[in-house]
Parts: C-alpha cells; sequence; structure tokens
C-alpha cells in the first residue's frame, strides 16, 4: 500500500468521524446535551480480517477519538460512543471481500460467530438506536461490539 492510499483510507475513517463531531458539537452544546455515535469496526477492537493497516489503523483511532471527545463533551450533556460491527456481506467492497474467500471458509463463517449467523443491518442499527436514546444516558465513551460473538 502506498502512502496515499494509507492516508485516504485514515482521512474517510477516522478524520470523517471528527469532522462530524466537529460540525455536530457546537449545535448539541447550545442545545444542552445530544448524542454522538459513530460506526467503527471489529477491526478497531482487534485485528482485521482484511488484513488492511490503514483500515484496522483507522477504526483503532476511532476508538481512541471516541474517549476523547466522551471526555471533553461530557460536560456539555453530550454522549459519545460507537458501534464495532463484525463481517457482513453488505456492500460492494465486503461482497468483493467475502468473494475471495474460499467457498470452504465461507460455508463455515458462520459456525465460528456464537451465535451462529450472519449479522444483519438491523442488528447494527438496532445498536445506534439504543446509544442514541435516552436509555443510554450514562454510557459514554464506550464501543459496542456487534459481532454475535464474544470478541476475541
Amino acid at each position: 500500500m502506498q502512502p496515499e492510499e494509507f492516508a485516504g483510507i485514515v482521512d474517510a475513517n477516522l478524520k470523517g468521524c471528527f469532522l462530524f463531531a466537529k460540525a455536530v458539537a457546537p449545535g448539541m452544546k447550545r442545545a444542552g446535551g445530544g448524542r454522538i455515535v459513530t460506526i467503527s469496526s471489529r477491526a478497531g477492537l482487534a485485528t482485521s480480517l482484511t488484513g488492511i493497516q490503514a483500515y484496522a489503523s483507522a477504526k483503532h483511532g476511532q476508538v481512541g477519538l471516541v474517549k476523547q471527545l466522551a471526555q471533553e463533551l461530557g460536560p456539555f450533556g453530550i454522549t459519545v460512543n460507537s458501534v464495532a460491527p463484525g463481517f457482513m456481506a453488505t456492500s460492494p467492497d465486503y461482497e468483493r471481500q467475502w468473494n475471495s474467500y474460499s467457498e470452504a471458509f465461507r460455508h463455515s463463517f458462520a459456525d465460528r460467530i456464537a451465535m451462529r449467523r450472519m449479522g444483519k443491518p438491523e442488528d447494527i442499527a438496532d445498536a445506534v438506536l439504543f446509544l442514541a436514546s435516552g436509555h443510554a444516558s450514562w454510557i459514554t465513551g464506550q464501543t459496542l461490539p456487534v459481532t454475535g460473538s464474544p470478541l476475541a
């Protein structure tokens, strides 16, 4: 991977979260509170199945950014959390990755997940809705793995 490619992946996955928080925090401060929920990745809590160092690095950085923003924005009533999905073949990039695996690997993949199924977008949406709700008003700086398994 060339340095420019590395920087592009970091910009999209880490700098994008920073810029998003920078854009919404002033309005939330004026309103007296709010919820910021980012989408990280299992790769931000462990290693990446893709083997792409830039992606894993950016997602690990995003986990740190969430913790730092939670500390800084908490006094304004703003919680900052992240959801870390496990692998789901839900986009062209992920479908290409999925299709690059052997048939045997794909066939046995769900067997390695404690819940014995692949995740669905609704699994992620439900976690985001929880973190954005009043039920999570005292949860901040956390990254919630939504992987169907204990994180290993």
